[in-house]
């Protein structure tokens, strides 16, 4: 094969092969094909696009570029949860144990926050001590002794992703919808799963703030399990305000431990249980969403999904007296209020604007290799649909400085937008795909979100 005539054949719009895709993906992880040129190609198939098939063959070749894990020998269903990120979405720290509670083994493989939306690895880390460094040794004999485990890409798995998410990051490319379902779905794959669902985010604070995007993204990453023999199913979640209370590293940890002690915010534990029902279901521990949900619910009023949490951050190197001792974890030196501006309604909170925010005070990346700081981060006390009074409480910042904590504050009140009338939030969980379905099935008498700052009704 000839790497200039298969450029050019999809500068034409023209389709490869599946082993022309093969033989283009192993030659750049040897080496053989440098930068510039697969930097061309990857323009190509940004403008020109990728077909189904394409992009199935590109996901098998980059997950065969390195070790695909075998689950086999560790009992019980392998099912794992991808979200397409936003603000304040802390759900994977609630849903990997609660999961686990229930009998179900979470192989999960996680990312690093990047631009406004946070990652589920900086929020491990702030965990003192806790490693997502792990090998593929040690995160399958994590799996076995705790039933779930949650790490971050390893050197072995997928080497060509790494090399091609690089350069897409410098090309401008990052942006396309086939490259980016083949890179999620390459690493998920790779684990050793035999389920996956998918929480794709929609709204102001998400990656792919229209709907059509997200439900293109989603159905894509459905066919190509699907094809590659994996069960997988999606939910479309709303990301137009932060997801809980609580914004930033260490901050989301804590609501996630209060989550699970069953009195975290009522919108996170709503897509938690949503997700976490689709879990059971491909996992057979359950047949309906009304039994899954029973199960999770037990598992939260009983404490096992908080004594799986607290095993799984000791098995990973991690302080397991944070579950306790929540001071244990990194906080933000100085404290600032915003306040309200005017009484009334709050129409919006907009959540890429507070994701933006966050990157001033060290919450997130703008580039892979920016530091963060692990106690940085906002707690509000009204969302949209809350009734404000001038002057009330808003949110408060938490930062390294002073300056940071007030200068952050005062932007954020340009985040809240207000109405002299009541405000309806939006439905949290807005669609449900199958893979055996061409149409998107609405969620049946979707609840509209509580906006009440008190618990989810979970006592121990």
């Amino acid at each position: 094969m000839e790497f200039l005539s298969l450029l050019q054949r999809k500068q034409k719009r023209g389709r490869l092969t599946a082993a022309e895709i093969e033989w283009l993906i192993n030659g750049y992880t040897r080496g053989e094909i440098p930068d510039y040129q697969m930097a061309a190609f990857l323009m190509a198939a940004y403008l020109r696009g990728l077909v189904k098939g394409e992009t199935i063959a590109l996901t098998r070749a980059l997950m065969q570029s390195g070790q695909v894990l075998n689950l086999s020998a560790i009992p019980g269903p392998k099912v794992d949860k991808h979200s397409t990120g936003g603000v304040g979405d802390k759900v994977s720290l609630v849903l990997t144990p609660l999961v686990a509670a229930c009998g179900v083994v979470v192989p999960m493989v996680s990312g690093r926050s990047l631009g406004h939306t946070g990652g589920t690895l900086d929020k491990l880390e702030s965990i003192p001590g806790f490693r997502t460094d792990l090998t593929i040794r040690e995160f399958t004999a994590v799996l076995e002794r705790v039933g779930a485990a949650m790490i971050g890409s390893t050197e072995e798995m997928c080497p060509a992703d790494r090399k091609l998410y690089a350069l897409r990051d410098v090309t401008g490319t990052v942006d396309s919808i086939p490259l980016i379902a083949s890179s999620i779905m390459a690493k998920k794959l790779a684990a050793g799963i035999e389920g996956l669902v998918l929480d794709v985010k929609t709204g102001s604070g998400a990656f792919l703030p229209r709907l059509r995007a997200a439900r293109q993204l989603a159905r894509l990453m459905i066919d190509i399990g699907t094809a590659m023999g994996k069960r997988v199913r999606a939910l479309i979640t709303s990301m137009s305000q932060p997801l809980g209370w609580a914004v930033g590293n260490s901050l989301e940890v804590k609501e996630a431990i209060e989550t699970l002690k069953g009195k975290g915010p009522n919108d996170l534990l709503e897509v938690t249980l949503a997700l976490g029902q689709e879990m059971l279901i491909l996992a057979g521990v359950a047949r309906k969403r009304q039994q899954a949900t029973r199960l999770l619910l037990r598992a939260l009023t009983t404490g096992r999904a908080l004594s799986k949490f607290q095993a799984l951050i000791q098995a990973q190197g991690g302080n397991p007296a944070v579950i306790d001792e929540p001071g244990l974890l990194p906080s933000g030196r100085y404290r600032q209020e915003t306040r309200a501006e005017t009484s009334g309604y709050i129409r919006t909170l907009d959540a890429y604007q507070v994701g933006m925010l966050g990157l001033e005070i060290g919450l997130g990346r703008r580039r892979l290799d920016d530091l963060i700081d692990p106690g940085a981060g906002f707690v509000f006390r009204k969302k949209a649909g809350d009734r404000v009074e001038k002057g009330e409480i808003l949110a408060e910042v938490y930062a390294a400085s002073q300056a940071k904590a007030e200068a952050t504050a005062e932007k954020l009140r340009h985040c809240f937008s207000y109405s002299d009338r009541p405000v309806q939030a939006e439905e949290l969980i807005i669609e449900r795909l199958l893979p055996d379905e061409d149409k998107v099935r609405r969620k049946a008498g979707a609840r509209r979100r509580s906006q009440g700052r008190g618990s989810a009704g979970i006592k121990n």
